[in-house]
């Protein structure tokens, strides 16, 4: 069983930024295991939607539309994190943001496809409001 674990977000204003944390542990985190994490939220009344991932490697990230340029997502494998850079937040970036973890190769080209993922963490609020 993988454990994820977000932290981070918090109240911002309009045009701010704030940065994600999914911190990974557990008992398949054995040598040789490697795993591809995405990000995806979810605001009150709409569906979940994925907002970015990136494989085990680092080599292969994705986003949607609405947040190129603006998020940035990165690992460290040795710390077993990722973490989600957002900048110039909006206030429809206001969700509750979750990583989730996709057992895969460490070259697999990620997918922000939310039936791919294995283990969900609780997820974290984020809120965009002046």
């Amino acid at each position: 069983q993988l454990q994820l674990v977000e932290s981070g977000g918090g109240l911002v204003q309009p045009g701010g930024s704030l940065r994600l944390s999914c911190a990974a542990s557990g008992l398949t985190l054995a040598y040789g295991d490697t795993y591809a994490i995405g990000w995806f939220r979810q605001a009150p009344g709409k569906e979940r939607e994925g907002v970015s991932c990136i494989n085990y490697s680092g080599g292969s990230t994705n986003y949607r539309d609405s947040v190129k340029g603006r998020f940035t997502i990165s690992r460290d494998n040795a710390k077993n994190t990722v973490y989600l850079q957002m900048n110039s937040l909006k206030p429809e970036d206001t969700a509750i943001y979750y990583c989730a973890a996709q057992m895969t190769t460490a070259q697999a080209l990620c997918v922000i496809t939310e039936w791919e993922y294995d283990y969900w963490g609780q997820g974290t609020q984020v809120t965009v409001s002046s």
